[in-house]
């Protein structure tokens, strides 16, 4: 642990909770503004998607650097620069003027901005004592789960009176703010000027990554393994994947050390985090069509409806400080437990759902939410050898941001092809071989007599059909949060702290 005063730290911690709310911002804002940036810049829907998926790919492949970059140039210089190089790309994907422009400045944007959440996290686990880190991780993991749900709703308020531009122009006068407290804040440390990297083992694992992302990104659009593209991605993924395994197996200094999977609440807390990470961010991609396509609410009314849950973050944060007198168990299986409820409550879900219920499901996740981070990342770091902490975190955040690709993925499929199919079973019956449709008090409103009123009737069908689909969706989402109930008991419990 690093002596510093208490004032130091503080200011450490409001410099690296600034720094993560501005990258986490900068990971969600883009999705609220693509529908204009399509327009703007003269691209088709799988054209700009472009602009997320590398962005995206970049951080992935660069987060398990953070380890090696720490080791070699401080956390305090990684930090420094990190945020330097994000906050001048974020300016620059607002100032682009072409699709590839953009695209090549957001992959700058997520490749610099990696390294800030685990070097942020390390080093606010290094310089308060253990007996706070409670505190601080729940601090840290509120910014972190804040920045998704405020970013993305500024930005589309921005987006729509200022232009797309706006939803990047506004996190930089908070990121370059954050940059220049992290030359003062963050304490110099001894760096290890001679460490190689490990190019084996970093190029294998970046295929590997780079080419999962691939697929997950663009599975949906290409009908997953229908399509050669996603075949072969598997395959280099694959490969790639077993080239790392066995150089990690056998390199004197690999790039990851194998010494992380010889710590059992380390290895339970990176499958419970990829869990998080499924259910954290899943709702927050799903919902906000939902709410305006099937239950017609206005953009202004669906931004409400999202403040709530960054309401409950804070909530279940303030929870969880209160619950470390408790097994941390406790905690995360009581987070894991609102995660059902919420689950079932959306499941059951119908059209006509008032305001309210969707306010206090997303109140109930955002609860669960600051409930389960901080128990998590405390009990999953308690037992690991300091020494492998910056790489371990990194690897954690890896696994948090595969988890939430993989389960959007696969919530997405499940929607489209749910609604393809419910839409198919539910058309059928609308036949004049039908008899029941004959009865006037059957039909009410609908019509079947002339071409308007079928079309206003397949409308309602596929808007039927999608809400079945969605429903469908939370109850893969209420299955995750049942399974990560086991792994919970299975976490070591409760020991005596060091100060």
């Amino acid at each position: 642990m690093l002596l510093l005063p208490v004032a130091r730290r503080i200011f450490v911690l409001m410099t690296v909770v600034v720094a993560s709310a501005s990258f986490n911002a900068a990971t969600f804002s883009v999705a609220a503004v693509l529908p204009q940036v399509q327009g703007a810049l003269s691209a088709t829907q799988d054209e700009v998607s472009w602009a997320v998926t590398f962005y995206i790919l970049a951080t992935a492949v660069c987060m398990p650097m953070t380890g090696w970059l720490v080791a070699r140039f401080g956390r305090g210089n990684v930090q420094f620069w990190a945020l330097a190089g994000f906050t001048f790309s974020t300016m620059m994907c607002g100032f682009a003027q072409s699709l590839e422009g953009l695209v090549i400045w957001r992959l700058i944007q997520g490749a610099t901005g990696a390294p800030l959440l685990p070097v942020g996290q390390s080093v606010i686990m290094d310089v308060f004592p253990r007996r706070q880190h409670g505190v601080v991780i729940a601090i840290f993991g509120t910014a972190n789960t804040i920045g998704p749900i405020i970013g993305p709703t500024f930005a589309g308020y921005l987006a729509e009176y200022l232009g797309w531009r706006w939803g990047f122009f506004m996190i930089v006068p908070v990121a370059l703010a954050a940059t220049v407290a992290a030359r003062f804040a963050l304490p110099e440390e001894n760096r290890q000027r001679s460490l190689s990297l490990d190019w084996v083992g970093f190029l294998s694992l970046s295929i590997a990554i780079a080419a999962t992302q691939f697929v997950l990104s663009r599975g949906q659009r290409l009908d997953w393994f229908d399509s050669t593209e996603i075949m072969v991605e598997v395959a280099v993924a694959a490969i790639a994947f077993y080239i790392f395994l066995v150089h990690s197996a056998t390199a004197p200094r690999p790039y990851l050390s194998p010494r992380l999977l010889t710590d059992r609440n380390y290895v339970i807390g990176l499958f419970l985090i990829a869990i998080f990470g499924m259910l954290n961010f899943t709702p927050m991609v799903l919902l906000p069509p939902l709410m305006q396509n099937q239950l017609g609410f206005p953009d202004g009314l669906i931004g409400f409806v999202v403040s709530w849950r960054g309401a409950g973050v804070m909530t279940g944060s303030a929870l969880s400080i209160y619950a470390q007198r408790f097994d941390p168990r406790v905690g995360m299986v009581a987070g894991f437990s609102l995660q059902i409820i919420s689950g079932i409550w959306l499941a059951h879900l119908n059209l006509n759902a008032p305001l309210f219920d969707m306010c206090a499901n997303g109140w109930l996740q955002g609860t669960a939410v600051g409930l389960i981070w901080t128990p998590i990342v405390t009990t999953a770091f308690r037992t690991l050898d300091q020494s492998l902490r910056a790489e371990g975190i990194a690897v954690m955040h890896l696994m948090r941001s595969i988890g939430s690709s993989f389960f959007i993925s696969v919530s997405v499929t499940q929607v489209l092809r749910s609604t393809t199919a419910n839409y198919g079973r539910m058309a059928e019956t609308v036949s004049p071989y039908n008899k029941t449709l004959s009865l006037p008090e059957s039909m009410g409103g609908w019509s079947t007599e002339s071409v308007e009123g079928m079309a206003r009737l397949a409308k309602e069908i596929n808007r039927q059909a999608a809400m079945l689909g969605y429903m469908n969706a939370f109850v893969m989402y209420t299955v995750a949060s049942i399974v990560a109930i086991p792994l919970v008991l299975m976490l070591g419990g409760r020991r005596k702290e060091a100060l």
